[in-house]
């Protein structure tokens, strides 16, 4: 894979970015992290070489100096929230947040149930936390807010809210998924540090949009495209423009919300701390590209996705079409085409030639492999076996995996277990190819290629089944695929 971005240079850089702000304080900063700490896929397919888990490998570095606040708000509890890239509850997110990132070495030392106001589940969940040996926290609504700054920034307002223990000189407040409360919940600790006599600061970390990268610049443009349906848009600060005649690039909640924001932070700490949006950010993301040409073209590729997925969302659900109009006019911005993804191209082609349904892989070394829809397996399941064979070298005609083996499992899943499924899926292909490593050894030289998909770009003429989306996710291939319906075939969702 092309690279164009450096890790080791993007911990060192942000790692004293945040220090650095730290000593700007009274040894106390709240920073406010927004985006993924785990797994942050999106920035790896825009910035081709960012670890998704670099976020953590930064805070390890500095893990003696850092503790860590959840916060989940009463109302995404209350109505179940979905991670959808994981298709598990906001409470479960929580859970398995705390549960990683002390796995990791780093403490997490409180959460924070937000806009709380007895909702039941929003309790119930709290005394499930607290049964666990957790300390809990419960926020409300910040009596006030946003307007009467005079109740906002008192006892009635943020000193309503309990004060959060905390020990260590950098407190990460972050949350499993946007407005977790995560601003107020750094506001009210504010409040109540000032009221001790601690002069502690804060600062706001977003990766995207990348401040110091031209509005224009795709990367940008693909962080537009990936919040499309929050209709978030990038401008120009214009704060920071006209303190320092310099231009940096934010988004406009950020910009819209300022001058509040700043006036609550000048009536806690009694002095103006920043005089524009971008000066509240520590984020060093930009300084980490080695290579323009690389991440331009890897974010022109994630914005064609991003409209393949808005557009398949609107085939699956109806509704507002605003989110792939939006995508459209971004599309249109950057000049882009359809036909400008071209595994997309390759795979639509031979689907009209060949009359059936097609996948296609373009591997790391930009060769296209395809797979047809057979008898007995999805074209995905075919595309993986012969993308498989080619990094390992074998000849297309060898058979990895017999029929004898391929219908039974197929026969077992319809019959005794009453699935409507006429196709095997990737992951019963995969299951199936790994019995056969046992005693072939083309089979088991395919079978330790899977790792060398990571990162692969793949397009497939119909829409996949969740079950078959989430396993392809799982191998880290980049999808994207038609927002067109199979017929007479029955796969798996």
């Amino acid at each position: 894979m092309k690279i164009g971005f450096d890790n080791e240079i993007y911990i060192k850089n942000q790692s004293e970015s945040i220090l650095k702000r730290v000593k700007l304080f009274d040894k106390k900063l709240y920073i406010e992290f927004g985006g993924k700490l785990f797994d942050d896929y999106h920035a790896s397919r825009v910035l081709p070489g960012f670890d998704p888990n670099v976020k953590i490998k930064m805070l390890k570095k500095m893990s003696d100096k850092v503790e860590i606040i959840l916060c989940v708000s009463s109302n995404d509890i209350e109505r179940d929230k979905i991670r959808e890239d994981y298709g598990i509850t906001y409470c479960e997110e929580v859970i398995r947040l705390i549960d990683n990132l002390r796995g990791e070495g780093l403490c997490v030392s409180s959460i924070v149930i937000t806009l709380f106001s007895d909702q039941p589940k929003a309790k119930k969940f709290g005394d499930k936390l607290i049964a666990r040996g957790e300390k809990v926290y419960f926020h409300r609504h910040t009596k006030g807010y946003p307007t009467n700054v005079d109740v906002i920034v008192s006892d009635e307002g943020y000193g309503a809210n309990p004060y959060i223990e905390t020990t260590m000189p950098i407190v990460v407040v972050t949350g499993p998924g946007p407005c977790s409360g995560k601003l107020g919940t750094c506001l009210s600790q504010l409040y109540h540090e000032y009221k001790r006599g601690v002069e502690a600061g804060y600062a706001k970390f977003e990766t995207f949009p990348v401040w110091n990268l031209p509005l224009n610049h795709p990367v940008n443009i693909a962080y537009e495209a990936a919040t499309a349906d929050l209709k978030d848009v990038n401008i120009i600060d214009p704060f920071h423009f006209e303190t320092y005649g310099k231009v940096a690039v934010n988004y406009n909640r950020d910009v819209e919300s300022f001058p509040v924001l700043k006036n609550i932070l000048k009536r806690i700490t009694g002095k103006n701390i920043y005089n524009s949006p971008t000066d509240m950010g520590v984020n060093m993301v930009g300084s980490a590209i080695t290579d323009d040409k690389v991440v331009r073209d890897a974010a022109l590729q994630e914005i064609i996705r991003r409209y393949y997925v808005a557009a398949c969302e609107l085939k699956k659900q109806g509704g507002d079409d605003s989110t792939l109009k939006r995508l459209e006019y971004l599309m249109s911005e950057c000049e882009l085409e359809q036909k400008d993804r071209d595994v997309a191209v390759v795979a639509e082609q031979l689907s009209k030639k060949s009359e059936t349904e097609v996948a296609a892989i373009k591997l790391n070394d930009d060769r296209i492999i395809t797979g047809k829809m057979k008898d007995i397996m999805s074209c995905t399941s075919s595309c993986i076996l012969n993308a498989l064979k080619t990094l390992a070298g074998i000849v297309d005609e060898k058979l990895l995996i017999s029929d004898k083996i391929l219908k039974p499992i197929l026969e077992l899943k319809s019959s005794l277990l009453g699935n409507k499924t006429t196709v095997l899926s990737v992951e019963d292909v995969i299951i199936a190819l790994s019995v056969c490593a046992t005693k072939d050894k083309d089979a088991k030289k395919a079978l330790l290629q899977l790792s060398n998909l990571k990162n692969c770009e793949m397009h497939i003429s119909y829409m996949l089944s969740q079950k078959e989306e989430k396993f392809l996710k799982r191998l880290k291939l980049h999808l994207t695929y038609e927002p067109k319906t199979l017929n007479n075939v029955y796969m798996e969702w």
